[in-house]
C-alpha cells in the first residue's frame, strides 16, 4: 500500500498461508493428508478467526458417497457418524503432520466452492468464516 507521502507499506500475504496460534499453516499439506483418508473425496482448509489464537485450523470435508449412504435418512446416525469421523480425521492428520496442523474443527459439506477449472475457492470459505465470526461478536 502506498500512503499519502508516497511510502510503500507491506500489508501481508495474498496467498492461502495463514497463522494459527503463532504457527504458519499451509492448507495444501493438510488437505492432501485429509483426502488420503478413505471417507474423504475432497477437503479445504481455511483459518477460522479466534479471539485467543488469532485463528484456528478449520477443514471443510466432502464425504465419499459410500460412507454417506451408510447413514442416509437417519439424522441421529448421521450426527454420530460425523462425530466419529471428526475424531478419526483429526487423529489421521495428527499421525501424519505436525501436532499444531490438525483441524480443530471440521465441517462436513455436500460440495466445496470450485472455480471453472476445478480448483477449490478457499477465499469463499475464508470470507464465510470471517462473516460468521463477525455475526457472533455482534
Amino acid at each position: 500500500m502506498r500512503d499519502a507521502e508516497g511510502y510503500l507499506w507491506y500489508q501481508g500475504r495474498s496467498d492461502d498461508v495463514f497463522k494459527a496460534a503463532g504457527y504458519r499453516i499451509g492448507p495444501g499439506e493438510i488437505e492432501n493428508c485429509l483426502v488420503k483418508h478413505p471417507a474423504v473425496i475432497n477437503a479445504a482448509v481455511v483459518p477460522k478467526p479466534d479471539a485467543e489464537r488469532g485463528a484456528l485450523v478449520k477443514a471443510y470435508v466432502v464425504i465419499a458417497p459410500d460412507f454417506v449412504a451408510a447413514c442416509a435418512g437417519n439424522a441421529s446416525a448421521t450426527a454420530q457418524f460425523h462425530t466419529q469421523l471428526t475424531v478419526e480425521l483429526q487423529a489421521h492428520v495428527k499421525g501424519q503432520l505436525a501436532p499444531y496442523e490438525y483441524p480443530k474443527e471440521i465441517e462436513f459439506v455436500d460440495a466445496l466452492p470450485m472455480t471453472t477449472t476445478g480448483k477449490v475457492q478457499r477465499r469463499v470459505l475464508r470470507l464465510q468464516e470471517e462473516a460468521r465470526y463477525a455475526a457472533a461478536r455482534a
